[in-house]
């Protein structure tokens, strides 16, 4: 799949343009104007041939001898991964890790919004309370298309998660981050990001082994 003409953009180069774009933001408020190419890749822990090799596949960036405009790069960076405007997420799943997530007020700073919340026991009583309502999952479909949503953090028990994620993709929902400890299986246009906080502890084991 190509984008707006462009030869498809690896995933990986996807995941560092994150990176980059973090770094900007922090060059920013920090009110430097401009970054070279090994300063930057230094931030991002990568080398600075990766770094060049990642910005050109949208584009020429940077003047010789004056590195880059952080404002301009991080403008051009939003635009490419579409978060120079807030983009609306829906999160279903309003148990523990849920309600953490409702509550958490980082991602409107990061270009997101969490515009509804479901769960299959909206009225249950929780932890903490949220502003937010909480939505029956009957009215998923109706409020994914009216909003026009097309994420999903997916934050169910692993039995009822496959389930889920049918109910999502049959609504709309293209973009899945998934919480659930289980392979989803999805549509071939459906792309899942798996956050599996058990395996990321293995692998830091390994490496912490005396």
């Amino acid at each position: 799949m190509k984008k707006n003409g462009r030869p498809e953009i690896p995933r990986k180069t996807i995941y560092r343009l994150s990176i980059y774009l973090r770094c900007l933001a922090r060059l920013h408020e920090n009110g430097i104007s401009t970054v070279s190419s090994e300063a930057l890749a230094k931030a991002a822990g990568v080398k600075p041939t990766q770094l060049r090799k990642d910005l050109a596949y949208f584009g020429t960036f940077g003047t010789r001898g004056l590195g880059y405009d952080v404002t301009d790069l991080f403008k051009r960076i939003s635009e490419e991964l579409g978060t120079s405007r807030l983009q609306p997420v829906v999160l279903v799943g309003v148990g523990h890790l849920g309600l953490a997530l409702l509550l958490y007020r980082g991602f409107e700073k990061e270009g997101f919004e969490i515009t509804a919340a479901f769960d299959s026991d909206p009225l249950r009583v929780r932890d903490a309370e949220i502003k937010q309502p909480i939505h029956g999952m009957e009215e998923l479909p109706e409020l994914v298309k009216r909003q026009h949503v097309k994420m999903a953090i997916l934050a169910v028990p692993a039995t009822s998660a496959q389930e889920v994620a049918n109910q999502l993709t049959q609504a709309g929902i293209t973009g899945i981050l998934n919480f659930s400890p289980i392979v989803l299986s999805v549509p071939e246009e459906v792309m899942v990001n798996n956050v599996n906080v058990a395996i990321e502890l293995e692998n830091l084991s390994y490496f912490t082994q005396e």
